[in-house]
Order: structure tokens, then sequence, then C-alpha cells
């Protein structure tokens, strides 16, 4: 997107240079990589930074109304919700297709969004190995918000343990050492001292969580959850002591419920000239006639399953539950970024942390998805190149 920095960073690119790149990567935290990471990070204009932040600030104003628990009420599912939720979200993230705007000038277009963490330590590392192996400006970041790697990284240590000891905090997964991010979570351990922990490992008496550290009974005051319900309720084979929805004495870091708040349930609601048309498929009077200009999501799925892109008119006549569905424009992907084989479209995630003494969230840090296929996601680009996990170094101020 930035020209002369596209074709410097491709000229000086290497073969042997991304090897080693993969072998940092792979070998840091004794833990190789479960999903592909890109060639090449993105280099983003001031200008369309500038559009990323006000199409979030967008969504920021949405999160902040009052009357948002209220708008979201039906957003959490009963079956999956949790006692104690906070007053708000730890964590979000928006997720903006790069596409062509009227004027033919690359815009960001919403796709997306999160009150979940993703990749939170994993992408500050990811940060030092881009600008270790490969011609980073150091007039481009990929910290938000005035944020510096040394700051970012107190800052994310700040809203995990909120002042607890490390080995009383917990990150809590599903067999943590088979999730496709784990590598997050070593990364993480690393930076804070906080142990990856499975949910079946957890020891429940009471109202109190213990879990095993080192052989030593040690209690659970604080969880950085990462656990996603989708994939929990199909795990009928654990045997577990303690179920989420179980109020006990425990703080949340990222509590559970906000992953369906800030979700697609609330785009909708978003009023920004970046988001793209969307309504729940229940308050539609009529289908749209011109079905292939839109794209047909379930509310309660992860990670793309039960996205139809090819929406027909028989596959909305089937559907039982539709206030459960999104009826979005399809948004276009622009193949933004050059690489020796053609062009990749790409996808930023601005993310964002809300501690308790601030008033709003404010964004952090970004990460990057680059892919030639359909959508965006692993599935959908096996054996090419120049796609994968990235992350956007955006031109300073």
């Amino acid at each position: 997107m930035v020209d002369k920095l596209r074709k410097d960073y491709n000229s000086k690119f290497t073969d042997e240079r991304y090897v080693q790149f993969l072998d940092y990567l792979d070998t840091s935290f004794n833990c190789k990589l479960r999903y592909r990471s890109a060639e090449t990070p993105i280099f983003i204009p001031k200008k369309l930074k500038n559009q990323l932040l006000e199409a979030c600030e967008d969504i920021v104003e949405l999160v902040c109304r009052p009357d948002f628990k209220e708008l979201t009420k039906n957003a959490v599912p009963q079956n999956v919700n949790v006692p104690n939720e906070d007053a708000h979200p730890l964590f979000a993230v928006f997720d903006f297709g790069i596409c062509i705007g009227e004027n033919g000038e690359y815009v960001p277009r919403l796709i997306e969004m999160q009150g979940f963490p993703s990749l939170y330590a994993h992408k500050h590392f990811l940060d030092g190995a881009y600008r270790k192996y490969f011609d980073i400006p150091d007039n481009y970041t990929s910290f938000l918000g005035g944020m510096t790697p040394d700051t970012y990284k107190k800052l994310l240590g700040d809203a995990l343990l909120a002042g607890l000891n490390p080995e009383n905090v917990i990150l809590l997964e599903i067999e943590p050492e088979k999730q496709g991010t784990n590598i997050d979570f070593y990364v993480t351990q690393a930076y804070y001292g906080i142990n990856p922990v499975c949910i079946s490992k957890v020891i429940r008496e009471g109202r109190k969580l213990y879990y095993m550290n080192n052989g030593v009974k040690t209690p659970i005051l604080r969880i950085y959850n990462r656990v996603i319900f989708d994939e929990l309720l199909k795990r009928t084979d654990m045997d577990l002591q303690f179920h989420l929805t179980e109020d006990v004495d425990v703080q949340w870091a990222g509590h559970p419920n906000w992953f369906y708040r800030i979700s697609k349930y609330t785009v909708p609601f978003v009023n920004s000239k970046y988001a793209p048309n969307t309504k729940f498929l229940s308050d539609y009077k009529e289908i749209p006639q011109d079905l292939e200009n839109y794209v047909l999501k379930p509310l309660f799925s992860f990670a793309g399953e039960g996205i139809i892109f090819h929406v027909t008119k028989e596959d909305i006549e089937k559907i039982q539950d539709p206030e459960n569905y999104l009826l979005q424009q399809k948004v276009q992907y622009a193949e933004a970024v050059e690489s020796p084989d053609g062009g990749v479209k790409c996808e930023i995630r601005m993310m964002y942390i809300w501690l308790d003494n601030q008033e709003r969230p404010i964004p952090v840090i970004n990460l990057a998805r680059l892919s030639k296929g359909d959508l965006i996601g692993v599935k959908f680009n096996k054996n090419k190149t120049w796609v994968g996990g990235s992350i956007a170094y955006m031109e300073e101020d």
C-alpha cells in the first residue's frame, strides 16, 4: 500500500532470510508455529491508518454507550452465560478488510469484532522478529496510540495480572498445547509468568479454584480466559471439576460474556461509513434480490464455521432461526499487497485494552492476515505463499 516501501521490501526479500525468520519464531519459545507466518508485514500509510482508527472509534462509541448491555442483552446464549460479568470488556478487537473505495483509494471495511483476546503477547514478539530479519522503516510502527514496545508490554502485563502474583493467574484453555495459537500462550508465560492450564486440570473446592503448579496445589485468583465455548461444548469427552458457568471466587482477565456482546451480533448496531450494510436475517421482510452481494453468517460460530459465501434463496429458506443469522453486504477485498506472484488480500485487526482506570478502551497494537483465497484463513490458503499471519506497520504522524 506504500508503493516505494513495498518495492524496496520485495527487492531485498530472500528465501534464506525468511527461513531464518521462521526458525527464530519456532525456536525462541520451544514451540513450533501451528499456523503459517507470512513472508511480509503490511505497510499502512498515514491516511489509511487514520481511517482505521476512525472506524474503530465509531465502534468504541457504541460499546461505551450506557445502554450497551441492554442493547446486547440477547447476545449471550443462556447456556453459556457466565456469572459476575464486569462493567466493560478488558479486550476488544476489530477486523477490517482493506478494499478499494469510490475514489479508487484503499479504505477499511468492517468485517467482524470480538470482545476477546487474540495473540496480544505474540504480536509484541513478532514485531521484534520482523525488525530483526527484515528492513522496517523507523517511522513505521505496529503499535497504536503512541505505544512503544516497552510501554505496551507493561500495559498488557497490568491488564493480565492486575497486581496479583503470577502464580495465582492462569491462562485457561482447552488442551492449550494443541491449540493453533499456542505460541501466544508460551510468549505470555515467558513475559509474565502466567501458566497455561487446561480447563480439565482446574480443581474446584466450593467457590475456590486451584491448579497444580509444579506439584503444588495453588489458588487461582484470576483467569486469563482463552476458552471458546463453541469448542468447549463439543468436548463431551472431558471430565471437568469446574464449569465456566459456575459462580466462583475468581477475577476474569477478559470475562467470557464479552466474547458474545462484542461479536457478529453487534455489527448491525454499528453506525459507521466503514461498516457494510448488515442486518439480522429476521429483520428482512423480503429476501434481497441481489444475494450475490451478500454473505450469510451464523451468529454463534467460531473461525468461519457455517459462513455461506455464495448465498442462495434456498439457503435462507432452510433456516429455522433467522434471528441467529446475519445477512451482511459482501466486502470486496482489494489485492492490496504486491507479492512476487500476484496481488494478495489483507485484513487488519485493531486491538484494544480497557483497564478499569481508563474511561474508554485504547488502541494498543494490531495484527494482520494475508490471503489469496475467497476468505481470510488457513483453510482458504493451503499450498500458497505470501499468505498467513502477519502484522501491519503504520506510518507515524
